[in-house]
């Protein structure tokens, strides 16, 4: 079985993560999406609110699961025994970011990180964005999937 690791704190999901998640599709038989908990982090949605969003989001595709962690990605793709973790980029900067990580991961595991470069019409989203969008009571709406309101 293909099964690939989506992991981010997804604060919240945006259509830029939808739109990554339904490419990888056809590439993998199931698609954990992994909602990693930071201790360290203030989040604005709860764990929970997040992750109903995915699941309302994704409600109907069987090849989805969403789920929750602690510790290492790698770890929790060890538990789930995903072969590979799935990231998008937006820019260059995404890229040289998550190559590090990437390059550490499969250097420390045999894990491999499969890169999908997000769509031109999302590529500018990202959850901090939203957020700051949220906060400033403007419309967010076309940011985020349907399931995320407030």
């Amino acid at each position: 079985m293909r099964r690939a690791v989506f992991p981010g704190s997804f604060d919240p999901i945006t259509n830029g993560h939808f739109d990554i998640i339904q490419r990888a599709l056809p590439l993998f038989d199931e698609i954990i999406i992994a909602i990693g908990i930071n201790a360290d982090k203030k989040y604005m949605f709860s764990l929970e609110d997040r992750k109903v969003f995915i699941e309302q989001a994704f409600a109907g595709e069987p090849k989805i699961k969403v789920e929750t962690y602690k510790g290492l990605t790698t770890d929790f793709c060890h538990q789930k025994e995903a072969d590979f973790i799935l990231r998008g980029l937006r820019n260059p900067a995404d890229f040289e970011f998550e190559k590090a990580i990437a390059h550490t991961n499969r250097f420390l595991t045999k894990i491999e990180t499969i890169f999908l470069l997000t769509a031109a019409s999302t590529s500018f989203i990202s959850s901090s964005i939203v957020r700051d969008v949220i906060r400033n009571n403007g419309d967010y709406t076309k940011l985020v999937p349907n399931s995320v309101r407030i």
